[in-house]
């Protein structure tokens, strides 16, 4: 072994004699240094030439042996470096107290060579294993995190292409999916400090819900295209089928929990979204006609962000709508189609959206006003 790749060891000792002898037992087999202070030792032990083990004095001038552990277990550089005292007290209470400050072993003086070697080569093997499990966990940490990173894109894509999937049934929906995603993550975040939505609006919650929106209208992919693609108000038998998208999405979503046998919570809440967007806060709309609070927190944003974008972009059945025509219809729906706290944190922030919309705005340019009779989104 090379000398510059031997351990490191530093003796902490105000006797010049006692560093003498341990310097010359030691230094065959490992790189010695010395100090004879502790503040000596504080520079040394946090220098390039960092120690692998201190044998620390424990009675000493000035700063003594139980003060210099402390120092060094409050330093991050240095607080891993473990430390064996060296004493010619058989004091077991002083031995506890430097146990329990963090020293690792004990050696009394006067020394016996055996044993000063034996528990130096016990200590630096032990520094060994903790240092290379240290790099084992570091890599580890790395890895589950590249892994973890790696899953949740693949969670992001798959539903990405889920999504586009119903889209592709309707291809004048464009970015619909990206718009309406971005509409419900900022009405959240503008909503998660409002008394009435802070205990659900959590950070992971609103996370969720982003993952979780594109899958709203899912269940689109089982109406046929004569109703879906139709150019004109539907019929009323029609306008039944388009409603049972609703809980077609919701059905799917459930049935693919049921084929992993795990809960997932976004899978939760795109079922909500997917089943009851739909819902009026009056209790007029679809499928189960649930009113107020009773109505989910995701499908009540949902609702707002999904007719909001209806509004704005070409259907089959309409032309685009400009967005303060757009807005005002919103503000109408206040306390009969929407929950009112939403629609208020929707206006006061409209530029907003706006941007939003503009940001993943579908080729065919800007905005038309249109005579609209009825949103069928």
């Amino acid at each position: 072994m090379s000398h510059a790749s031997k351990p490191v060891i530093l003796i902490v000792d105000d006797a010049a004699e006692n560093l003498h002898i341990l310097n010359e037992l030691l230094s065959p087999d490992y790189r010695v240094l010395a100090a004879t202070s502790g503040e000596g030792c504080l520079r040394v032990a946090s220098s390039p030439l960092k120690p692998d083990l201190i044998l620390l004095d424990v009675m000493m001038p000035g700063m003594d042996g139980y003060a210099v552990l402390t120092r060094l277990r409050e330093n991050p550089v240095t607080r891993d470096i473990p430390v064996v005292f060296l004493t010619a007290l058989a004091d077991a209470g002083g031995e506890e107290r430097g146990l329990q400050l963090g020293a690792a072993d004990y050696i009394t003086k006067p020394i016996v060579p055996a044993i000063v070697l034996a528990r130096v080569n016990t200590q630096l093997e032990a520094k060994l294993a903790r240092d290379w499990l240290k790099d084992q966990n570091a890599t580890l940490e790395v890895e589950i995190m590249h892994r973890m990173a790696e899953n949740d894109l693949t969670q992001r894509v798959s539903i990405r292409a889920l999504a586009h999937l119903a889209e592709m049934r309707d291809p004048e929906t464009g970015n619909h999916i990206l718009r309406t995603q971005g509409y419900v993550q900022k009405l959240a975040d503008k909503l998660h400090t409002h008394p009435r939505f802070s205990d659900i609006l959590s950070e992971r919650y609103i996370d969720l819900l982003s993952r979780s929106a594109p899958l709203h209208d899912l269940g689109k992919v089982g109406i046929p295209d004569y109703i879906l693609l139709k150019p004109g108000k539907l019929a009323a038998d029609e306008w039944a089928i388009m409603q049972t998208h609703a809980r077609l999405g919701s059905d799917a979503i459930e049935q693919s929990e049921r084929d992993i046998e795990m809960p997932l919570a976004f899978l939760s809440l795109a079922k909500e979204i997917a089943h009851w967007h739909h819902e009026k806060w009056d209790g007029s709309g679809y499928p189960d006609g649930l009113t107020g609070d009773a109505i989910p927190v995701s499908a009540r944003l949902m609702a707002v962000a999904d007719v909001f974008d209806a509004l704005i972009s070409v259907r089959v059945y309409k032309r685009a709508m400009p967005y303060d025509d757009a807005r005002e219809i919103i503000a109408a729906g206040r306390g009969r189609h929407f929950d009112s706290d939403i629609v208020n944190a929707f206006l006061d922030h409209f530029g907003e959206f706006v941007a939003i919309a503009e940001r993943y705005c579908d080729a065919g340019g800007p905005p038309e006003i249109v005579d609209l009779l009825s949103v069928q989104s």
